[in-house]
């Protein structure tokens, strides 16, 4: 393929993954982007816990049984000629680590408000990660249809917290039961508010701001409206495409996604202003997407997707050129080729065999251990991309199986749920020492309990630990670690790549590691596999 047909292919893409809190919407309002989208036909209900139907992305037993995402989902639909890859991302706040390897892979972001809570810790922690990569978000404040917070309070606490401009797109008439609908700055047009319908008609909509007919049939609600709208036209900056790329102004749109309210404005303003797959930066070299040879780099793993085959899929987002099925492909961290046969496009758990991909696309590659999060594929030049992050557990317990003709089991279902980065296993240096498991929140240990038995068939004994922290080490001087290790071989243990981790049961005992071994370099997050901290 020519070079110019790469470039035109890599314009099309739109990659983007979706943040909120927990129960702020994300979910439903993914489910209605593939609606929109007609990827999807029928909206599932999003009350899990009591629903025959669960949301489309929401794929493992325990995400049905609790009604929340406790795993990402990579979703791949076309409209309007683009061809969008949705990343949906867990929630809760327990998963947050996840979220942040899943945003390493994206080029920009929708975030979910909740209209009555506004900006919530898990938002804040997420929003943190985007600025920090300049990533471009669009924001959708969700559930207009209940009493919530006054928009303008929303607006002033999305700046506060994010440090850019919000221009407001669309702006609510009413909420509640008085709820109308939005008035679109844009158009300069009411779109009037009708519970679930999925597709516009000509009455729809009340052309002008100033129509006597807006006021007549919304009255106190509209004239409310009017003062702010007023206000925000002076106060307000112009859209400005190349702000929002550079993440210094977010677009806000409001609506009910529950009620399929307001959600192809998201989606049309997604595919209008939304970036296509730019540069990126790797050790060696800036890659640059419409480059002639492909390249891409794993940034999640997951295990048994579908229980019934035993998979395991590595998630991998095209950096650069075109994928084609049955390529020979290199590892750049083992050196090793492989020749992926079976590559797989996702709508939730719907698969698709994919036979091309170009930059900004996300594939499936089911492996069976061969590729890591983290790792790069190439067509044989080694590269090695920034950014993946693991952060180091706040918490640990110990495991053991309750029947001890299933430890096998157990190692190898730790060993696979480990590599997905679903948690962090630990193996203490010391003979005989139980494995180890790290966690970010508490929820990751009864996920990993309830996966262990359903898809591994191991009845797994969680104990408590002494330790509440660890560190990776490394050192310049192999003396100095060897040292180190002997005189601390009982708080030593290797994860499930083998990088070196130092166990420890108090802050005071850091400090004095640290002051007696000047030359061991302790870290808090280790990138991936096989990268120089």
């Amino acid at each position: 393929m020519s070079h110019l047909s790469i470039k035109q292919e890599v314009a099309r893409r739109r990659t983007f993954a979706i943040i909120s809190h927990p129960d702020a919407g994300k979910t439903t309002l993914t489910e209605k982007l593939l609606l929109f989208a007609g990827a999807i036909q029928i909206a599932g209900s999003v009350k899990a816990r009591k629903a025959s139907r669960h949301a489309s992305s929401d794929w493992m037993e325990i995400e049905k049984q609790r009604g929340i995402s406790v795993a990402s989902s990579v979703m791949q639909m076309e409209y309007k000629d683009c061809v969008i890859n949705l990343l949906d991302t867990p929630g809760h706040q327990d998963f947050s680590e996840d979220t942040y390897r899943v945003l390493t892979a994206v080029d920009a972001a929708i975030m979910v408000v909740d209209a009555a809570n506004g900006i919530e810790p898990q938002t804040i922690r997420l929003l943190q990660v985007c600025r920090a990569r300049n990533t471009p978000i669009l924001t959708f404040i969700n559930k207009l249809d209940r009493e919530v917070r006054e928009p303008l309070d929303l607006l002033g606490e999305i700046e506060s917290h994010l440090g850019m401009d919000t221009i407001p797109f669309t702006w609510p008439i009413g909420m509640g039961k008085s709820f109308g609908g939005v008035y679109d700055l844009q158009l300069d047009r009411m779109r009037l508010f009708r519970p679930g319908q999925e597709r516009r008609g000509n009455d729809d909509f009340i052309e002008g701001l100033d129509n006597p007919l807006i006021r007549e049939k919304f009255g106190s609600a509209f004239e409310k409206a009017h003062e702010e709208i007023s206000l925000i036209k002076e106060a307000t900056p112009d859209f400005d495409h190349e702000a929002f790329l550079a993440g210094k102004q977010t677009p806000v749109f409001f609506g009910s996604a529950v009620n399929n309210f307001g959600v192809q404005e998201v989606l049309d303003a997604l595919v209008k202003w939304a970036p296509k797959p730019g540069p990126r930066q790797a050790l060696e070299r800036i890659v640059q997407p419409d480059e002639p040879k492909f390249s891409g780099v794993v940034f999640k793993v997951q295990a048994n997707m579908d229980p019934a085959h035993r998979d395991r899929v590595a998630f991998v987002r095209v950096s650069s050129g075109k994928f084609e099925r049955g390529m020979r492909l290199k590892v750049s961290r083992t050196g090793k080729e492989i020749r992926p046969n079976n590559v797989v496009s996702f709508l939730s758990q719907r698969r698709d065999l994919l036979d091309e991909a170009y930059a900004g696309d996300v594939i499936g590659i089911p492996n069976h251990g061969v590729l890591h999060l983290g790792d790069v594929l190439t067509e044989g030049e080694t590269l090695q991309f920034t950014g993946l992050p693991f952060f180091a557990p706040e918490l640990f317990q110990g495991v053991e199986v309750k029947d001890p003709l299933r430890t096998k089991q157990l190692r190898t279902g730790l060993t696979q749920l480990g590599e997905e980065g679903a948690i962090q296993v630990f193996r203490p240096e010391a003979a005989g020492g139980a494995l180890l498991l790290g966690a970010i929140g508490q929820l990751q240990f009864e996920v990993v309990a309830h996966r262990l038995k359903t898809e591994y068939g191991v009845e797994a004994r969680l104990m408590p630990s002494r330790y509440t922290m660890a560190r990776w080490v490394t050192s310049d001087n192999p003396k100095a670690l060897r040292k180190f290790m002997d005189s601390n071989a009982a708080h030593i243990a290797y994860d499930v790549v083998d990088a070196l981790a130092f166990l420890i049961s108090s802050p005071a005992q850091l400090r004095v590691a640290q002051e007696l071994n000047p030359e061991i370099n302790f870290h808090a997050m280790r990138e991936h596999a096989g990268q120089v901290f």
